[in-house]
């Protein structure tokens, strides 16, 4: 696609979830208009990101470690609520506070190298000229689905963590989880209240961590994500390499055998899953917990994959285009994580852009900051 008629700005932001806000909060810090210097485009219907989608029965209360946008505080949430209401409401109101005016649905469809150093952004309602884009598309996106011999075969319901309803529809019924993380321990518990039976299969034994994951251990947790990155590989989640909580319901759990842990099967069947040993169970239902991947297929033009299999970044700059900034990414992934590096992100923008323009921009405000 030529870069004519594609409208020229400073930066377009990918993704309006946690990482994405946190960007756009600080653009408008830095100086740039909405729809002038910067623009956001989501591809969900409505404000909230991710957690738009989640489960009802994933209440507020039941969230680990979710961390303010920057500027605004949650507070006063129900925490029986269903955290897509809340958090979903707590988006929508950061972006009418700090008026962001977030382009939705819009479907961004690639990324690729565009005319006199800007990149071309194709998408459902036109074409962007960016010097700089700010990639905050997350995961939800993109499930992960392994595949083991005879899933075809199977005459029950499979189905992912990105599409679990909610543990009442499977009342009466044989459940088997499939996932060490924390998206499967919950679906665990919840389905031990209505399913028949639930079985719990997992690649490695799963590592509970008793105690507060303080700052230090999240540093260590960080950074062993990050030195993947660094390297170009697939990244990790953070919580893949922090454990699992031990909370009161985990230790209610594991005292009922709910989370009783077996290896991985090596077959599906008909009707549930075998072993090499021999061992049968019997099912209903495989729920894949297994799991999420970057969702950046977009930015496939632009052939920053490297040999390992994933994006080298070096801080939230793409190894292979300095001007694509990577948030919510990796390291990055947690609420936290966003925050900081949306943060990043537009200070290191902001520096490429005044190098390049002497610090005019092609639509700053005026002023160095918005009121707060």
């Amino acid at each position: 696609m030529n870069v004519t008629g594609a409208r020229e700005l400073d930066v377009v932001v990918v993704g309006a979830g946690q990482a994405g806000l946190s960007a756009a909060y600080h653009l408008r810090r830095a100086g740039l208009e909405p729809d002038r210097g910067f623009v956001v485009l989501d591809h969900a219907p409505r404000p909230g990101g991710a957690w738009q989608f989640r489960w009802p029965s994933l209440t507020y209360g039941k969230v680990h470690g979710m961390h303010a946008l920057p500027g605004m505080e949650l507070t006063g949430a129900d925490p029986d609520r269903a955290s897509s209401e809340v958090i979903g409401a707590y988006f929508a109101a950061y972006e009418e506070r700090f008026g962001l005016r977030v382009h939705r649905p819009v479907d961004v469809s690639a990324v690729r190298e565009g005319s006199g150093g800007r990149l071309l952004v194709e998408t459902s309602e036109g074409a962007y000229a960016p010097r700089a884009l700010i990639n905050a598309t997350g995961t939800w996106d993109r499930p992960f689905w392994p595949h083991y011999p005879g899933q075809e075969t199977f005459r029950g319901r499979q189905l992912h963590t990105a599409d679990y309803p909610g543990p009442e529809e499977f009342a009466g019924q044989r459940v088997l989880v499939v996932g060490g993380g924390a998206s499967g321990t919950q679906h665990l518990m919840e389905l031990a209240e209505h399913a028949a039976a639930t079985f719990w299969v997992t690649r490695s034994e799963p590592v509970f961590r008793e105690g507060p994951f303080d700052e230090a251990w999240g540093r260590s947790a960080v950074a062993m994500v990050e030195e993947r990155v660094r390297n170009g590989l697939p990244p990790r989640s953070v919580v893949s390499v922090t454990g699992l909580p031990v909370t009161d319901a985990v230790r209610r759990a594991r005292a009922r055998g709910v989370l009783d842990r077996m290896p991985m099967f090596a077959r599906i069947t008909p009707t549930g899953a075998e072993w090499d040993d021999g061992r049968t169970v019997e099912a209903d239902v495989i729920l894949w917990a297994t799991g999420f991947r970057p969702a950046v297929g977009h930015l496939a033009p632009l052939r920053l994959r490297e040999a390992g299999g994933g994006l080298r970044a070096e801080g939230t700059r793409a190894a292979r285009d300095g001007r694509v900034h990577l948030v919510g990414y990796g390291p990055s992934a947690s609420t936290i994580g966003a925050n900081r590096a949306g943060r990043a992100a537009v200070r290191s923008v902001m520096r490429s852009l005044e190098r390049t323009d002497g610090g005019r921009g092609s639509e700053r405000a005026s002023g160095a900051a918005f009121a707060v």
